[in-house]
Formats: C-alpha cells, structure tokens, sequence
C-alpha cells in the first residue's frame, strides 16, 4: 500500500509515495537480524538505532553457548522491544545428542519463549520434525525452517511447500526459507543469485505473511521488496544493514528508488 501522506512516524521528512510500514508488533514487513556474537556493547549500540525496524534477533547457530555475557543481550533486546531466539542449529545440536528436555530446560532458564526448529544439518525424520514443533508450540512460540544447509540436498518445489505446509499446520507461526547467512544455498544458487522456480513455487501454494525468507546479500532483499512488496518478511539480516534495509524498504536507495514512485515521476 502507497499513500501520499507520510504514516511512518519515524520519518524525518514526510515524503509522499513512501509505503506505509505497519507498526510493531507486526505480522508482515517483519525482520529478523542475525547475531553472531555481538558484545554487550555492540548489541547496545545495534538497538539504539536498530530497535524500531527489527523484529527477532536469532543468535545464530550455536554462539550462545559460547558468547560471553549472551544473557545481557537477551535482557538488551527485550528491553528494546525485539524478541531474541536461538539458532536451529543450536536445537539440532542437541536433539543429535538425545537431549530435547536439556534444551527445554535451556530454553526455561533463560526466559525464551521464541524457538526455532530447523533439520538443516542435522537430517531428522520430518514426521519426527512435525512432532517437535506441536511439543514446543504447547511450550510457546515456534518458527520452523524448512531447507538444507548441505549443498548436496536439493528439494522440489513442490516439496518445499509441504514441508512448509505441514509445519504451518503442526504449529508453527512462520518458516523461514533457507540460505545459510552466506546466502549461496537453499532458494539460492551457488553464486547467491534467485532460484526463481523454488521462490515462485513457494510463493504461489503459500501465504507470504507466513514466510520469511533469508536474505543476507542486498541484491537478493531489493529482489524480494521489487516482488513481494515493502512488507515482505526477510531474514538473515546483518546488524550493521537494519537501515541499508529499510531504506531499501522505502524506496530510499538506489536499486529500489523508483518502485514505490508514480509512472509521471519515473520520466
């Protein structure tokens, strides 16, 4: 939706043909950052600009076993109004070791009630998958990521979307749609660029407030915005790129300048 009267509040200048972003908490346009093992400080410095256009912070795969203080950026990012999670591949790490109640009790003890449930590097019987997410979603939130991580793994289409299907039903609220955070996998090629057949594919069977799709390259976000709108779901963002990508939302930067503007401003 594009309106001539600015409602994104925190806009400097109300410009006209800027999309409207809904507010948080949201259910579309929403972004997910990717955590790697940022200090306290540099999670501090992240909300101060970053708090208004993030929705969760995944702290990617496995760093909050080993990032020191992780439990003060948890605090950091709830108290900025973003909702932190851990990794799949944290989940997966534990459920190869026979351990689902430790990772609960992980889960409890410090106060996350977002979970992902992913199979990317570990395989894991998806019928067992499915069960996994209906006993966490008992528990709280669950977004499932459907896709490999190993190059080798190549789904159909059409099986990217019963997978993601059945994990809606199972009790999911979202799934991502893999890339790994190098953005060469998964609905991408090797070379980072679109598989367009597995995105359409997707798209087509299933409803796109229910996706978000990785996105770490700038060329595969403005690709999205370009055809799914500003309110597109994406994943995988770097911290340092929450403004980069809401610019790119709003038609503020170059690859995305004239989507949003009227045909008699485009001359």
């Amino acid at each position: 939706m594009i309106n001539l009267k600015q409602e994104n509040t925190y806009m400097k200048v109300a410009l006209p043909y800027i999309p409207v972003r809904p507010s948080k908490p949201r259910n579309s346009g929403l972004t997910m950052v990717m955590d790697k093992g940022l200090s306290i400080r540099e999670a501090e410095d992240f909300m101060s600009v970053g708090s208004e256009y993030t929705d969760y912070v995944k702290l990617g795969f496995g760093t909050s076993l080993v990032t020191p203080g992780f439990e003060k950026k948890v605090a950091i990012y709830k108290k900025a109004g973003v909702i932190p999670y851990f990794g799949g591949t944290l989940f997966e790490a534990f459920i190869v070791r026979d351990m689902f109640r430790e990772f609960v009790e992980f889960l409890d003890k410090n106060e996350i009630d977002l979970v992902e449930v992913s199979d990317g590097s570990f395989d894991i019987e998806h019928k067992r998958k499915l069960e996994y997410i209906s006993r966490l979603a008992e528990r709280g939130t669950v977004i499932s990521e459907v896709g490999s991580k190993k190059k080798d793994v190549v789904y159909s289409p059409e099986e990217w979307v019963d997978m993601m299907k059945s994990e809606l039903i199972a009790g999911s609220v979202k799934v991502i749609a893999e890339a790994r955070e190098s953005g060469t996998t998964g609905i991408y090629n090797e070379d980072g660029s679109i598989n367009n057949k597995i995105i359409t594919g997707i798209a087509e069977h299933v409803k796109l407030d229910n996706v978000i799709w990785e996105a770490p390259l700038k060329s595969q976000q403005a690709w999205f915005i370009k055809h799914f709108g500003a309110n597109v779901n994406l994943g995988n963002i770097a911290p340092f790129e929450i403004i980069p990508l809401e610019t790119l939302r709003l038609g503020l930067r170059g690859d995305t300048f004239f989507q949003f503007l009227p045909d008699n401003l485009k001359q």
